[in-house]
């Protein structure tokens, strides 16, 4: 048996994008033992999903802090005898840590200066040889390094336990309280920056706008250094609302997320675990780029207001007014809602 390391990306919406490679991995190799190193904040993600065994805990901040805890890591892989290591993480210190761990096969894309810490230095595909979407890089590596034959006709990013989760969802909102549902579910947040924020005001608009149309609550999530916007935009949106910013680790989020009728999101994590979790999901776009980093999944659609400066890919606007946020309205996005629940059976 193939005892196999994956080092796991470090953000959620990459880690999400990269289930399709971890899908196709399980497939071509049904009887290989994965294991998943992952920091604290992406490794709930993967527990309970059957293409993995295991997943162990980085803990970069707390016992494997330093070049000693690495050490320690190391030691700690060295003794679980892994064949393989596929280092889906770019990294250095992703190459530098399989190789003290002295497992003996360690494949990765060449790059950030740690091909020699490679045995097999897969070249990173140039502009064009790869659809556009992050979800290609991971299964590309695969392809190239010869772990799979082709890149597979599915590639949405999708949980395996979404049931159990939903199940899990409808009892965690009765433990608070409050009733299963229906919830329209909001994250108005985005990491890296405000260039990727709708304004507040515009998603409490939409959402109580299709609350009352549906008929349920909204939920507004988030992380604590989020609380402020969420609880605004949970003031705005009016009494269906609640504000559960800061109040949820990851592993409850993806439960409670899982019951929602509806998403609305930026681009960001909790946009990919919303369509991963096959809610139905709306996000705006603006400084990035969908067709990059777009959501993997059918039941997701994108609202933009294309600007001759989008995408530009940076944290702040430098343009008074941030005419790629500002031009999309409220309407905008409840249409969008309205007919992607409708397409897929759920309308009002």
């Amino acid at each position: 048996m193939q005892r196999l390391l994956v080092r796991a990306t470090n953000w959620i919406g990459d880690a999400i994008m990269s289930i399709p490679a971890l899908r196709a991995i399980r497939r071509a190799h049904v009887g290989w033992q994965i294991t998943i190193l992952a920091l604290p904040w992406v490794a709930g993600l993967y527990e309970g999903e059957g293409f993995c065994d295991e997943v162990l805990v980085y803990r970069r901040d707390g016992d494997h802090r330093g070049l000693r805890g690495r050490a320690r890591l190391a030691r700690e892989l060295r003794s679980r005898r892994f064949d393989r290591a596929i280092l889906l993480q770019n990294a250095f210190d992703a190459a530098w840590l399989a190789w003290r761990a002295r497992v003996p096969e360690r494949i990765g894309y060449d790059r950030d200066g740690r091909g020699l810490l490679l045995t097999e230095r897969v070249p990173v595909p140039s502009f064009g040889e790869i659809p556009e979407h992050q979800r290609f890089y991971y299964l590309e590596l695969l392809r190239r390094a010869s772990l799979i034959e082709r890149v597979p006709a599915d590639t949405a990013a999708r949980f395996d336990r979404i049931d159990a989760l939903r199940r899990n969802g409808a009892a965690r909102w009765q433990g608070r309280g409050l009733s299963p549902g229906p919830w329209i579910g909001v994250s108005p947040g985005a990491a890296f920056g405000s260039a990727k924020r709708w304004p507040a005001e515009r998603f409490a608009s939409a959402a109580a706008d299709l609350a009352e149309e549906l008929g349920t609550g909204i939920a507004v999530f988030g992380s604590e250094a989020e609380l402020p916007l969420a609880a605004e935009v949970a003031a705005r949106a009016g009494k269906r609302s609640i504000c559960l910013a800061g109040q949820t680790s990851l592993p409850e989020f993806l439960e409670l997320a899982s019951t929602c009728r509806l998403f609305l999101t930026n681009d960001s994590g909790s946009m990919h675990v919303a369509a991963a979790l096959g809610v139905p999901t709306v996000a705006v776009f603006g400084a990035t780029n969908a067709d990059a980093t777009g959501p993997a999944a059918p039941s997701a659609r994108i609202v933009r207001h294309p600007v001759d400066c989008s995408p530009c890919l940076l944290r702040e606007c430098p343009i008074e007014g941030h005419p790629c946020m500002a031009g999309v309205e409220p309407k905008m996005v409840v249409s969008e809602a309205r007919s992607l629940l409708a397409g897929l059976g759920d309308a009002a």
